[in-house]
């Protein structure tokens, strides 16, 4: 965390700088830049992975400032704070950054409660959708007439994940190849609901937070209490200790 904080203020500051270097020149960096090499490559790998913990930090630091340390240290000029300074600051400016992230995800776990407790509850009195005790969601889209699959099975499925309001974080379908996974080995929604099908099946499955992700949520895709919405087709189960694939976008149904 401590190497990314001073990498996304440099991006800034090196941001900032080529802008104003441009506004002189009347150049594009669009124009000048030309990826013909794997250091040019490279340089701008870098500078996309910079420009995505820009908005860590951005409405925390003073830019001028940034520039001002920028051309100080690249000119080799004598520095206005010693290393243990810096050291010390940003270690300080880790801890603010941690504070405030930790109230946002609070907000947003609060919010995607709320969103999530009133969809599920409209939800529960949809035609065709039942309620397990859990508080698990499904409604059958089509019977399956094989087996259905027990906790310590391997089954093979295509699925389609995605939240509240539409947006599609996964799918197996896109990929154009089925998921193979432990019943066991994923979240608990998923896990429920597999030993309720039958080979043949496909479901749809109204996942609430607390058989999913619960207030910690998955990558940049599933926010803190994040209602899942999956259609889940059962394919197959295979009698084997392990899978030999699982779903590409491990947010969507693994356990983590």
């Amino acid at each position: 965390m401590l190497k990314a904080i001073p990498t996304a203020v440099i991006c800034i500051g090196l941001t900032t700088l080529l802008t104003a270097c441009n506004e002189k020149t009347g150049a594009t960096a669009e124009k000048n830049i030309k990826l013909d090499s794997d250091a040019s490559k490279a340089s701008y790998s870098i500078g996309v992975q910079f420009g995505t913990q820009i908005e860590k930090v951005k409405d925390m630091i003073d830019k001028d400032v940034i520039i001002r340390g920028f051309q100080d240290s690249f000119a080799g000029k004598e520095l206005k704070l010693t290393p243990e300074e810096m050291k010390t600051t940003m270690m300080a400016f880790q801890t603010t950054m941690k504070e405030k992230q930790k109230v946002k995800m609070e907000e947003m776990a609060k919010a995607g409660k709320a969103k999530g407790d009133k969809y599920l509850a409209d939800n529960k009195a949809k035609e065709g959708v039942k309620t397990t005790a859990s508080g698990l969601q499904y409604k059958i889209l089509k019977a399956g007439d094989g087996a259905t699959p027990a906790a310590t099975d391997t089954v093979i499925t295509h699925y389609t994940g995605s939240l509240i309001d539409g947006k599609v974080f996964d799918s197996s379908y896109k990929r154009n190849a089925p998921a193979t996974f432990p019943v066991n080995g994923v979240i608990k929604g998923w896990t429920e609901a597999l030993q309720l099908m039958k080979v043949g099946a496909k479901w749809q499955l109204f996942i609430p937070a607390e058989l999913a992700y619960g207030d910690r949520g998955a990558g940049a895709s599933i926010g803190p209490n994040q209602v899942l919405i999956f259609e889940l087709e059962l394919i197959e189960i295979k009698k084997v200790a392990a899978a030999a694939t699982k779903p590409k976008e491990e947010d969507s149904a693994k356990k983590s």
